[in-house]
């Protein structure tokens, strides 16, 4: 994997050289994925992501292949403010350095996460366009196969109406033991997340389960397993099972944080 910058005017990206090579600032724009009928589907929240399918661009448009299987099918989030501060701006970011817009922090993230063999989702590509003191930015990584959000599986057992504190589905089980594995394998890579939540986890088809969305996240050259960090993550992860399922959030953190400290 090879990450480097190309500049198109007030244009600037970043981008997997092998993935994707020189990517245009049209790709970054949810309104050209639209125009030619690329877009398969959307995720729910501010500033949402689309999934697209490079296959259904025109020839001329796609990218060159430099592998053999190049991965075909993408998600496209633009970046959103959120409160109220995007009743005002919600596009538009500070600019202070290409490398500090949170477009090119979290695709070097990724990057550098996902060639530790973690799992996260596999880069393509960031821009980021320049208006003089403000930027606004677009990131687009490889989509993961068959994945659904973690909330969704939490929404499925609370409507099975099991009783407080009844055993839980094994397959429930299984999938709190994988979540488990997930966040104690980013976070013994250092990684601080500023928002664990039951959506920013997603399962895949195979049932693996990923940490999604690294915007504004922190790399910890160290990271003790007694870090305060590690712990307001999972106490937060904890808050947002509340949401989903309100009657077994207690036991599904307990058995995530069984896994995570196995």
């Amino acid at each position: 994997m090879r990450m480097a910058v190309f500049r198109n005017e007030n244009a600037h990206i970043l981008y997997d050289g092998e993935t994707a090579p020189q990517m245009t600032p049209d790709w970054f724009m949810p309104s050209f994925w639209r125009e030619h009928d690329a877009v398969t589907g959307e995720a729910p929240g501010r500033g949402a992501s689309l999934f697209l399918d490079v296959c259904r661009l025109p020839a001329a448009l796609q990218p060159v292949q430099t592998t053999e299987s190049p991965a075909r099918r993408w998600a496209l989030r633009p970046y959103r403010r959120g409160g109220l501060i995007a009743k005002l701006a919600s596009q538009r970011y500070l600019y202070t350095g290409l490398e500090r817009t949170r477009a090119f922090a979290e695709l070097r993230l990724t990057e550098r996460l996902y060639r530790q063999g973690l799992p996260v989702p596999e880069p393509v590509g960031a821009c980021v366009w320049r208006h003089g003191l403000t930027y606004e930015a677009a990131l687009i990584t490889v989509l993961i196969p068959g994945a659904r959000a973690f909330a969704d599986d939490l929404i499925a057992l609370e409507t099975q109406r099991l009783p407080a504190g009844a055993e839980l589905p094994e397959a429930v089980l299984r999938l709190l033991d994988t979540a488990g594995h997930a966040i104690r394998g980013v976070h013994d890579a250092g990684l601080e997340h500023v928002d664990l939540n039951a959506r920013n986890l997603l399962v895949d088809e195979s049932e693996r389960v990923y940490v999604i969305d690294l915007d504004r996240c922190q790399l910890h050259a160290e990271a003790p397993t007694d870090a305060r960090w590690r712990k307001n993550n999972l106490s937060r992860l904890g808050r947002s099972l509340a949401r989903f399922t309100p009657t077994h959030h207690a036991a599904c953190l307990a058995r995530i944080r069984s896994a995570y400290h196995a």
